[in-house]
């Protein structure tokens, strides 16, 4: 909202000293958002006058054409003869009456005027248009203005070039405030001012006279006033201060009926529309659009309308879509001259609509058309039911007094009965929110200047105005009390949090985690856990798999993923496409995050209460119906995994890295993580690790690792031999042991026992480990795959697997015989569970 300081001023008596600025500084700690205060004419001079024009003549011989003109300006130029100028514009004529600049002035953007020879001429200042003089573009080229100025008038002051406006965005929460009798409210509220209420009308009584008006749906227009006003001069035209108005407050001038309706809509909040009274048949009624009903709007486009539209007709059918805009055949007619007689004809008779309608309705109308409108964007924050039939009386006082017209003697009004809304509040209430004490006398005040009535002592009940239907409770009233006696002056005090015990062993996990992967060299990539079901056919899952178990929401962000994750590589490998697409090739990433499966329970629609606390069953039908929503990690890897250089070569990221993350997950757990060959979804089956905990004692798979396939690659335009890895932190967690314990400091040496077993090729590395360390004993420290080999000497379909054993005493120091009858023991157990042979034996 565009609000200009000498229009305010109308409304409130401000000391003449006070400027935009200090306005400003006043609005803003009452709570109002002024982004800025334009300075209207800065850097302006004159002299700036009105001029006659005299004569016109046109030079020849340019490429463009160029007149040279005299024009009267009085005395403004200090001798009383015509001044001569040269203009290139051609939208004015002999006996026009316009806007002259004379050498010595300065135009915004500091252009000084000067004599200077152009066009063969010498030209003495400039006739001026609305741009050059920093009004804005309308595109008429020079301003002509009426007829009744005098030459040598002062423009400046004439045109109100000088001036502040204030820009306030209005929160959803104010409408009020999209009008000059909301702000003005505010203002004399900040400055503890009387206020006068443009409202504020004689307005007669509804009789039977008015245009029929029949409502049909009274809850989506509670309210409808029309009035009639004919005779009017289709010639009339915008005064110079009307235009000003409008223009000052961000709206272009387009003739005198509709410039009116949008002046009272800026001054009082109340949109309005006039119909052209010959072009509307019968009464006007308001309901809903019925199917496949069509509509042209002003703005020359047809639309269809949908049921839930709430639209104004006549007995033709709709002329407009209410609150949002009116249809083009009932538009008000421009003045034209008859071609065979002469006569100007226009609009004479009009009827004037000030109806009041649901604000829901209208949003969803404005963006169902995607019509946003100057109406609906107050209709849909809330206008004052109350203001219609003076913002009626407004329209038809300015269009007699400027367009000549008579007000017609009928008066229409439909009303829903209603009554006013209240709010019990004790009287301490806003107190108690603000940790400051405000007495009963001080919140009485400063409701009563927000336009409440408030009746009771201790207990108040007040009565809430017509315009503030966001004041709804008790803390919407205590908030209008804290703001108004100053955000400034409520103490600053840490909070005090309760005592507790930091962290839970839950959320320690998940950090622990999520240092480790970064201490490993990944990336935190957060992603929205949304998708569409199509990523899912990229990812190759089987039809019956339980990922495509999708929660679908009814209100998505984007139509294009309107489910919620069952898995985090969508949202991960996403992001390393887009990462690789915009340079960045060697990528780890991971997240740890939450995925979505039904519960297999319809939702539950219950509205919990907000003045005391949800009972427990309320809560567990609640939490029943909510998804399961188990914590994954996950990551990604493609390019190198280690950069080469001149300390070596570097290697790419591979399935073992993918691998050896879920390990380093595990170990954070406290967890031993079964690794074997696996087959799932999106990895190539011959290089996919299939990742298993115990819990309970019953083995339970929790992911999977590895390369991806290379059509899911493809699909999904990936870097090739991408690989990734996801795992269920929940299950890791369950299985583990608890807090991770630090590694003790040993006193006595290790003693390394190095063994190569020859297996068949399909043993599992992993499971040949497994049974060397159940075999060496309590000894053993750590085993370590260090080699791996086949070969013809080896024979056909056999490998070689090399292990690093390390054995260590806690109270001795052990000797060879004690280690190698450890490592005798595990070759031996791994030889009868696994056919493992010793090399070279």
């Amino acid at each position: 909202m565009r609000v200009p300081l000498s229009w305010l001023r109308e409304y409130v008596d401000l000391p003449a000293t006070e400027t935009g600025r200090d306005v400003q500084a006043k609005l803003v700690a009452a709570g109002l958002e002024v982004e800025t205060v334009e300075q209207l004419g800065a850097g302006l001079t004159g002299p700036l006058v009105v001029g006659e024009v005299l004569t016109i003549e046109e030079l020849e011989g340019f490429k463009k054409p160029i007149r040279f003109c005299t024009v009267d300006v009085g005395t403004a130029n200090g001798t009383g003869l015509p001044q001569e100028i040269v203009c290139g514009a051609r939208n004015f004529a002999v006996g026009d009456k316009v806007v002259v600049v004379l050498p010595g002035a300065v135009l915004p953007g500091d252009f000084a005027i000067a004599a200077r020879k152009t066009y063969g001429k010498v030209s003495h200042g400039m006739i001026c248009s609305s741009d050059e003089l920093g009004m804005g573009s309308d595109g008429d080229g020079i301003i002509v203005l009426p007829p009744e100025y005098e030459p040598g008038t002062d423009a400046i002051e004439l045109l109100e070039l000088v001036d502040e406006v204030l820009d306030i965005a209005v929160t959803p929460d104010r409408g009020y405030c999209l009008s000059m009798r909301g702000v003005a409210r505010e203002t004399a509220t900040a400055y503890d001012l009387p206020l006068r209420d443009p409202a504020l009308l004689d307005v007669p009584g509804p009789n039977a006279e008015g245009h029929p008006v029949e409502v049909a749906d009274p809850f989506g227009c509670d309210r409808f006033t029309a009035r009639t006003v004919g005779g009017l001069n289709p010639e009339a035209r915008s005064p110079v201060w009307l235009r000003r108005r409008l223009q000052k407050a961000g709206m272009r001038p387009i003739s005198l009926a509709v410039d009116i309706t949008n002046y009272v809509m800026l001054e009082l909040g109340q949109p309005l529309h006039a119909y052209d009274r010959s072009r509307v048949q019968g009464a006007l009624g308001v309901r809903r659009a019925e199917p496949g009903e069509k509509l042209t709007t002003l703005d020359g486009v047809r639309r269809t309308l949908d049921p839930e539209d709430l639209v104004i007709t006549d007995e033709r059918g709709v002329i407009g879509l209410a609150g949002v805009m009116g249809g083009a055949d009932t538009e008000i007619a421009d003045a034209a001259p008859d071609p065979e007689t002469g006569r100007v004809s226009g609009t004479t008779e009009v009827v004037i609509e000030a109806a009041h309608f649901d604000p829901i309705a209208i949003a969803r109308a404005a963006r169902r058309h995607k019509l946003p409108s100057e109406a609906s964007k107050r209709f849909e924050r809330g206008v004052d039911p109350l203001a219609a039939p003076a913002a009626a009386q407004r329209t038809v006082d300015l269009l007699v007094l400027l367009a000549g017209g008579t007000a017609g003697a009928g008066v229409t009004e439909v009303i829903s009965p209603s009554a006013p809304h209240t709010v019990a509040m004790p009287a301490d209430h806003p107190a108690k929110v603000a940790g400051v004490a405000y007495d009963r006398e001080t919140v009485v005040r400063r409701l009563q200047q927000v336009g409440c009535d408030v009746y009771g002592q201790d207990d108040l009940v007040v009565t809430v105005p017509s315009w503030r239907p966001d004041l709804r409770a008790p803390n919407d009233l205590a908030e209008e009390v804290i703001r108004l006696e100053g955000y400034e002056n409520l103490p600053s005090t840490l909070p005090k949090p309760p005592a507790g015990r930091g962290l839970t062993d839950h959320q320690r996990l998940h950090r622990r985690i999520g240092r480790a992967l970064a201490a490993a060299g990944y990336t935190e990539a957060l992603n929205y856990p949304f998708i569409s079901e199509q990523v899912l056919d990229q990812l190759g899952l089987a039809a019956d798999d339980p990922a495509r178990r999708v929660v679908t929401l009814v209100n998505p962000l984007s139509d294009e993923e309107p489910a919620l994750r069952t898995t985090l590589l969508p949202g991960l490998l996403g992001a390393l496409r887009r990462n690789d697409g915009r340079g960045s090739h060697d990528l780890a990433l991971f997240e740890t995050g939450l995925v979505f499966h039904p519960s297999g329970h319809p939702p539950v629609a219950e509205r919990l209460p907000v003045d005391h606390r949800p009972t427990d069953e309320q809560l567990a039908a609640i939490n029943k119906a909510l998804p399961v929503q188990p914590r994954h990690a996950a990551v990604v890897l493609a390019g190198a995994r280690e950069q080469a250089g001149w300390w070596g070569k570097g290697h790419p990221a591979d399935w073992a890295d993918a691998v050896e993350a879920a390990r380093l997950i595990a170990r954070e757990s406290g967890t031993e993580l079964l690794i074997r060959a696996g087959q799932y979804g999106p990895w190539h089956p011959g290089r996919c690790a299939e990742l298993a905990v115990v819990i309970d004692g019953e083995e339970r798979i929790v992911g999977h690792a590895g390369e991806l396939h290379p059509r899911v690659v493809k699909t999904m335009g990936l870097p090739a031999r991408t690989c990734a890895m996801e795992i269920d932190l929940d299950a890791v967690e369950a299985a583990g042991t608890g807090t991770v314990e630090a590694p003790r400091i040993a006193t006595f040496p290790v003693a390394t026992q190095d063994v190569a077993l020859v297996v068949d090729a399909g043993v599992p590395a992993a499971e040949v480990e497994a049974v060397l360390r159940e075999g060496a004993g309590e000894l053993l420290e750590s085993i370590r795959l260090f080699d791996v080999f086949a070969g013809e000497q080896l024979g056909e379909g056999r490998k070689s697997l090399a292990y690093a054993l390390r054995f260590r005493a806690a109270d001795r120091t052990l000797t060879v015989e004690e280690a190698s009858a450890a490592r005798d023991a595990a070759v031996a157990l791994a030889a009868e569970r696994t056919g493992a042979v010793l090399r070279g034996a």
